[in-house]
């Protein structure tokens, strides 16, 4: 079953439950798929987004969600920041499980070894190649340094 058909049926359940909070959430991720969806349709792809750019949209959600928390923790809401970090909890079940760092970094080998990265002029190309493969199961933003470690290590 794709993701969509997934959350879909996910705002049904909530919805015999009468479980509100993670009703609330589940609508946020249709709304934020569907907006995608209006902008691809308007840049000419008639099908909307597929699934790869709908697991970018949920780990982006992720990722906003947790700086939120940090941030009313750090004023003290703790209130507010419990909320999104069971929002968090929502958005990742529809995620696939994210990578150990062992798996992230024979990951990042089989991605060098793949398009014959020599240099970190060829980073661009090794992180293309992990978020084709990979989106939703690794944080890129903590990858990029990997990657760019293995490409200067490579190069001298």
């Amino acid at each position: 079953m794709d993701l969509r058909a997934r959350v879909t049926t996910a705002v049904k359940q909530a919805m015999k439950d009468k479980a509100q909070q993670r009703l609330s959430t589940l609508r946020l991720i249709n709304a934020a798929i569907k907006d995608r969806d209006i902008a691809a349709r308007a840049d000419g792809n008639e099908n909307g987004v597929d699934e790869a750019e709908v697991l970018a949209i949920l780990g982006k959600m992720v990722k906003q969600r947790r700086e939120s928390a940090r941030t009313y923790e750090e004023g003290g809401r703790l209130d507010l920041a419990e909320r999104e970090l069971g929002e968090i909890e929502v958005i990742e079940e529809f995620l696939p499980k994210a990578l150990s760092d062992d798996e992230v970094a024979k990951a990042v080998e089989t991605a060098v070894a793949k398009v014959g990265a020599e240099s970190i002029r060829d980073m661009g190309r090794v992180m293309g190649e992990l978020k084709a493969n990979y989106t939703g199961q690794m944080d890129f933003g903590a990858v990029g340094p990997m990657v760019k470690q293995r490409l200067s290590a490579a190069a001298g």
